[in-house]
């Protein structure tokens, strides 16, 4: 357990103090191993191409927003699904993420059929939505998983909670839409902390099985055990898929 942790906190200082070492750079990398960074599907700030697409800026930003909402709601440790009129809600959810991104795709071909014109703020807009849905059935999981004393309470109690967050929804896409360059940073560093923290969250869950710490964490200390290895298995994936995609455009000479 030590050892994991150790070896974790080793690829966490070695992520931060090798190349690239620009914060934008980073968040570019976090892009590359998990988004196609098209620059015609993405999102200009600044006169700068965000490090993800508009489809993954949004899912992402949309898992940092769900989250900020459980945390603001005091539901830390909530391990319970939302109730069924919720799950049907955010199924609905990733089922307008993967409608948008089949249709989107479709245009890829110059004679497949498809529904409409894509455009990037309804790339944005479904991904936020799919961001909600992913982290509203993540982290019930993993506060089952990881605390000992878990709370028997819903992450979501309702239909009406869900609601309630979608100007926040509407507000996400605006303000990105609306290209304001000093947001550059912000939208960056949230969106690619929003890849990492599910990445990190699947992963503890991971970690804490193996380690057989599943249930042990009374405080947010403990908890650090599974997190920082977490953390750890998220960056090693995150830079695995960097060099197999650059492996791939260098042995095909075609963009990935």
């Amino acid at each position: 357990m030590a050892l994991a942790v150790i070896l974790s906190v080793v690829v966490i200082v070695l992520t931060a103090a090798l190349p690239p070492h620009a914060v934008l750079s980073k968040a570019d990398r976090v892009g590359y191993a998990i988004c196609h960074q098209i620059p015609e599907r993405s999102f200009f700030l600044n006169g700068r191409q965000l490090p993800l697409c508009a489809r993954c800026t949004g899912t992402f930003l949309g898992a940092m927003l769900g989250l900020a909402v459980i945390l603001l709601r005091r539901r830390g440790r909530a391990s319970h699904m939302p109730p069924p009129a919720a799950v049907v809600l955010l199924i609905a959810f990733i089922g307008l993420w993967g409608l948008d991104g089949l249709n989107s795709y479709l245009t890829f071909f110059p004679r497949a059929p498809h529904l409409y014109e894509p455009r990037n703020w309804l790339r944005m807009a479904t991904g936020v939505l799919n961001g909600l849905a992913m982290i509203a059935f993540v982290f019930p999981v993993f506060s089952y998983t990881v605390w000992r004393e878990p709370a028997a309470e819903r992450v979501v109690k309702n239909v009406g909670e869900l609601v309630a967050t979608l100007p926040f929804v509407a507000l996400i896409v605006l303000v990105v839409q609306a290209q304001i360059g000093v947001l550059l940073y912000p939208v960056a560093i949230l969106s690619s902390l929003g890849a990492l923290l599910l990445l990190t969250l699947l992963n503890a869950m991971i970690a804490a099985i193996v380690l057989r710490r599943e249930g042990a964490a009374q405080t947010w200390r403990q908890a650090l055990v599974p997190l920082t290895t977490g953390v750890g298995l998220a960056l090693l994936q995150i830079a695995a898929l960097d060099l197999l995609r650059d492996w791939l455009v260098a042995l095909f000479g075609l963009p990935f």
